[in-house]
């Protein structure tokens, strides 16, 4: 069986293999010497004009994180970059404005999508770049997974009524029609894909060319998320009124519907002794208030709210549980696993790839509230908890942002150079 371990190192050496220039050394984490190598064997490239569509910001959302580092990695190689977005704050660069109005779900996909693709045809840029699911891009990063794999998994905890709805539902039709449209044009060269979990879903769904699809893991900052933060833990569990000694599991992320906060309050509610620290909004907050007190888990559960600084967080925390419905790879769970935490996350969630069973965590189904309650229960051994998040932060370490961005500068060469 494939270790975890041996899965990050394949596929950092496989995308390094195919993407270097010939004759060209590469290995999972490439050294100054090899980068300087690197840049000799590659041609010169002219300074290209490149788009990156991003239709929404959030100031705490992982995607915009990764639009940043994108958008400046080739800035760095020369390029010039504009973002192009409905609103945008903070320093993205220079930004095109495309702002249509919007009514319904429907016109505020459709007529961005429509206005943005146009904008940046009559911009003229060589490199399109979405992050949406936008037909006509050049590149597409599939940071939200695939629609039709999210509409299965909702479809399981929903009524009838709703699951019917939802077939039905004008908004989801569209979004899984642009999304076939995007992945069949003629004008996609790649798509970066953030776990194995979407890389292989897109293979098996649509009609597109292996060669195509980028597997490309985010990369986690090992010294920022790292176990010395357990220096801010009595801290952080005065301020919430979490006992020094109690076993605590953190969960980070907004959506929790998705993120599988339920899920990971029923699990809590079958260990004896466990407390649950939630970092992060949700506009459905009294919903899960409402969930924590039917289970007389209000003693147990902390809403912490949206958090700066994360990492002391991570150093308060014991293990980490994100047993999402569908999740395609949370930076969250990096951050996790580098600040030396195990995790419970479940089989649509796309850190499976890094998660060995009973080593650096657990994988469950997101419904199987008895394996996620086990998992949880185990985790209270606070001994086994170190030993395991020993594990699972040596799992993460060749993840570096200069890995990633080693990845997508060799990509964006590649590309540039066809």
């Amino acid at each position: 069986m494939v270790s975890p371990q041996s899965r990050v190192n394949q596929a950092a050496n496989t995308a390094s293999a195919v993407l270097a220039p010939p004759n060209t050394p590469h290995s999972s984490v490439a050294s100054s010497e090899e980068k300087t190598q690197l840049r000799a064997t590659t041609p010169e490239l002219r300074a290209m004009k490149i788009a990156i569509i991003r239709q929404k910001y959030r100031p705490d959302g992982g995607g915009e994180r990764i639009v940043q580092q994108m958008r400046d990695i080739l800035h760095e190689e020369g390029h010039h970059v504009r973002l192009i977005c409905r609103s945008w704050k903070g320093d993205a660069g220079e930004v095109l404005t495309c702002n249509p109005p919007k009514w319904t779900r429907v016109q505020r996909e459709s007529r961005f999508a429509r206005e943005a693709i146009g904008l940046a045809h009559r911009e003229q840029f060589d490199l399109i770049q979405s992050h949406e699911r936008i037909p006509g891009s050049s590149i597409y990063r599939a940071g939200d997974g695939v629609h039709a794999t999210w509409l299965e998994q909702r479809a399981r905890v929903i009524g009838p009524l709703s699951r019917q709805w939802q077939s039905r539902d004008r908004f989801h039709r569209y979004m899984l029609e642009a999304e076939r449209a995007l992945f069949e044009h003629a004008d996609l060269k790649a798509v970066i894909c953030n776990s194995r979990m979407v890389l292989d879903d897109i293979r098996t769904r649509f009609r597109i060319s292996a060669d195509k699809l980028q597997l490309i893991y985010n990369g986690v900052d090992n010294q920022r998320f790292h176990p010395d933060q357990r220096t801010q833990r009595d801290e952080i569990r005065k301020r919430h009124g979490i006992p020094e000694q109690a076993p605590l599991f953190l969960f980070v992320g907004s959506g929790w519907d998705r993120k599988g906060l339920k899920s990971a309050l029923l699990g809590l509610s079958r260990t004896a002794n466990g407390h649950l620290l939630v970092v992060g909004r949700d506009k459905a907050e009294k919903k899960f208030q409402q969930i924590v007190a039917k289970h007389n888990l209000s003693t147990r559960v902390h809403f912490a709210g949206v958090q700066t600084e994360v990492p002391a967080y991570y150093g308060a925390a014991d293990a980490f549980v994100l047993p999402a419905l569908y999740d395609p790879f949370p930076n969250a769970i990096l951050e996790a696993m580098a600040s030396g935490l195990p995790v419970v996350t479940s089989t649509q969630c796309g850190a499976v790839d890094l998660i060995a069973s009973a080593e650096n965590g657990f994988v469950c189904d997101s419904q199987d509230i008895a394996r996620i309650g086990s998992a949880m229960t185990q985790l209270t051994d606070l001994d086994a908890a170190r030993r395991m998040g020993e594990q699972a932060r040596q799992t993460v370490l060749p993840l570096t942002p200069e890995h990633m961005r080693s990845q997508l500068t060799d990509l964006y060469r590649k590309l540039l150079c066809d």
